[in-house]
């Protein structure tokens, strides 16, 4: 249903939606519950003159929950070339333009960046309204390290393809993050563990914020193990690789990397920084830097 009455709904109790700067709004949507939805992005949706959905029957599912009655339109890969410039125009006569995908953040693995950089390029306003993101949520849940992480998207579906990709990937310092098909699951664990080693930490998400959501956490080699001998499983599979054991530093080389940090800073703070870096004792490599000044 498309109408003028901008609005929405929770509960019993109909808000109005202020009015809206024209703009394009990245909006983030549920990645499955629809109670994931933010309030912020509840008032853009229900403000925006045009909602441009990956799928409009699947947009359609949150915009009834919540009482948004929007013009929607869509743009995915398949129309981009066409439904793009229509967006642009829009947006260049003023109008407001809200951007979802099906489910999660846009432009993670959908076409939207194109629509953002025509955008820029012509000097309107982007606006991110942020909120759920799959490849976020199974990061958080699944004991990895999260300080620095890459997100790969899907894998190519050949098997050359993927392992020469994963090669690319082997000496990345940071947990690596993954979507996959369920159906294709088991032989991607078993490309990485070639291409990656089995030895490192990994752990598949599945239907995230959905009732029958799963974690799974082991080696690389024991997910594998696993999955090839079960059923293929259902919904939506995020995979998370920690990165590679840092090899122990050699002795010089740590000299080298305290020496370098005292030039810049006090010894007790080079020697801080030292012990994040290679995972060492802090007083240790105190002790270490002061005999190293102490040299002749």
């Amino acid at each position: 249903m498309t109408g003028d009455k901008r609005s929405y709904v929770i509960g019993q109790i109909e808000i109005p939606a202020r009015p809206l700067p024209p703009a394009l709004y990245l909006v983030a949507t549920p990645i499955g519950n629809l109670a994931d939805i933010t309030l912020r992005a509840l008032e853009t949706l229900a403000a925006a003159d045009i909602v441009a959905c990956e799928d409009t029957r699947v947009s359609r599912v949150l915009l009834e929950r919540y009482g948004i009655r929007r013009r929607t339109t869509a743009y995915h890969e398949h129309n981009a070339g066409e439904a793009g410039p229509k967006l642009i125009a829009a947006l260049e006569a003023g109008q407001s333009v809200a951007l979802i995908s099906d489910a999660g953040t846009p432009l993670i693995s959908d076409p939207g960046y194109r629509l953002v950089g025509e955008a820029l390029d012509r000097a309107i306003r982007v606006v991110p309204i942020p909120g759920p993101s799959a490849a976020l949520a199974a990061l958080t849940a699944s004991g990895l390290p999260s300080d620095a992480f890459l997100f790969a998207g899907f894998l190519p579906v050949k098997t050359g393809q993927r392992l020469t990709k994963l090669e690319t990937f082997k000496a990345v310092p940071a947990t690596l993050i993954f979507f996959e098909s369920p159906r294709r699951l088991a032989e991607t664990l078993a490309a990485m563990v070639e291409a990656l080693g089995g030895e490192r930490n990994a752990a598949i998400g599945r239907e995230l914020t959905k009732t029958f959501e799963e974690t799974r956490t082991g080696t690389l080699q024991a997910l594998a193990d696993h999955y090839a001998a079960a059923d293929t499983p259902k919904g939506e599979i995020v995979i998370c690789v920690g990165p590679a054991e840092a090899k122990a530093d050699e002795p010089a080389d740590i000299d080298r990397l305290l020496l370098s940090l005292a030039a810049e800073m006090p010894a007790s703070k080079a020697a801080a920084e030292a012990a994040k870096m290679t995972g060492g004792q802090k007083q240790a490599l105190y002790r270490r830097l002061l005999e190293l000044r102490d040299r002749p």
